[in-house]
């Protein structure tokens, strides 16, 4: 079981808790390390202020507590990742090495069997592999408490920051990244917060195609801002969601941060940012290192780590969540427990 080694915080700021083509690099490998670690990222690589980075936050925090080394790399297509996680296999230098993004999956699968020896892990997908640990999370769950804030809001009469609310209107909207069933859980999970808030609101939704268009999407949450007369918008969208911050901020309206607290990560937007649903990769690649140094890996096995497990969570924007009226907050504290009891049933699909 995946320890959440950071708690998130109660009260005002949480909700319940809370050579390959690209870039390869080597961190603390000034000297010889007891223990060497291969970080094979998802496309969009690092300084992505979302998945990756809490990906690379995990390893740095393992790093601080164990005699630890890691090199990264970072592919530029998906086509890239079998060679990328090749290429550290064949060196027979690590201890192990992390396939962060469920576009990982087809390729480990293929990799994995023919280095039995080689311990791996995949965030965000399962590979049914002896040597392959795989860690999946509840995003459905966290999604389902940002959808019943912005449920929550988005009919009343609310201001902010930079941002306010059009009650008239009750609309509010999801920006994924690319249509593939684990975002599609995002939006699925959203979908069922709002609609559990308020019957009468409506979700506009688009797909972006990318993880990596800040442009596209700020034109599309623009859109959706001037066009549908949208109050909040929630992104699963990587680097693409940055630009739903920025046209949160010309609109004066309201975004939700996704897998890490974006009002932290991106402060400059932290005036429209009401929340965010986090991921904690961190802790997932975190606890799979310390696995491996305590000599207690084990392969063939997944984990989903969910509400209850504190994998995922609502966390309240750094500068806006003061602002937050206290009712709404005790609601959504009680939705969060209504799902870890079984009494609210998430979709995970559409």
């Amino acid at each position: 079981m995946v320890q959440n080694r950071r708690q998130f915080l109660e009260g005002a700021s949480a909700v319940g808790l809370a050579g390959i083509a690209g870039c390869v690099g080597g961190f603390g490998d000034g000297g010889d390390t007891e223990y060497q670690v291969g970080m094979v990222y998802a496309t969009g690589g690092t300084g992505d202020d979302s998945f990756n980075d809490m990906a690379q936050q995990g390893v740095k925090e393992a790093r601080e507590d164990f005699d630890l080394s890691f090199q990264k790399t970072e592919p530029d297509n998906e086509g890239q990742f079998e060679s990328a996680q090749r290429d550290f296999a064949e060196s027979g230098d690590y201890d192990l090495i992390n396939c962060i993004g469920y576009a990982q999956a087809g390729a480990l699968g293929e990799n994995a069997p023919d280095y039995p020896d080689q311990n791996f892990i995949i965030v965000d997908e399962v590979v049914e592999e002896d040597n392959v640990r795989s860690y999946t999370f509840g995003e459905p769950e966290g999604s389902f408490q940002v959808g019943h804030l912005a449920g929550l809001l988005t009919d009343r009469e609310f201001a902010a920051g930079t941002g306010e609310t059009n009650p008239d209107a009750s609309t509010v909207g999801f920006v994924g990244g690319t249509e593939t069933p684990l975002i599609q859980s995002f939006e699925a999970g959203f979908r069922a917060g709002v609609e559990y808030a308020n019957d009468d609101a409506e979700v506009v939704t688009s797909y972006v195609g990318d993880f990596n268009d800040t442009g596209q999407g700020q034109s599309t949450a623009r859109s959706m801002y001037q066009n549908n007369d949208a109050d909040i918008i929630f992104h699963a969208a990587g680097r693409t969601g940055i630009g739903v911050f920025q046209a949160a901020q010309d609109e004066e309206r309201f975004a939700l941060g996704v897998d890490d607290d974006q009002s932290l990560s991106n402060d400059k937007f932290a005036d429209v940012i009401l929340a965010s649903m986090v991921k904690r990769v961190d802790n997932a690649v975190y606890n799979a290192i310390q696995s491996v140094v305590d000599g207690n890996f084990e392969g063939g096995e997944s984990e989903t780590l969910g509400l209850e497990e504190d994998g995922v969570g609502a966390v309240y924007g750094d500068q806006l969540g003061d602002e937050i009226p206290q009712e709404i907050k005790d609601q959504l504290k009680e939705s969060r427990q209504a799902i870890i009891d079984g009494e609210i049933d998430v979709p995970s699909d559409l």
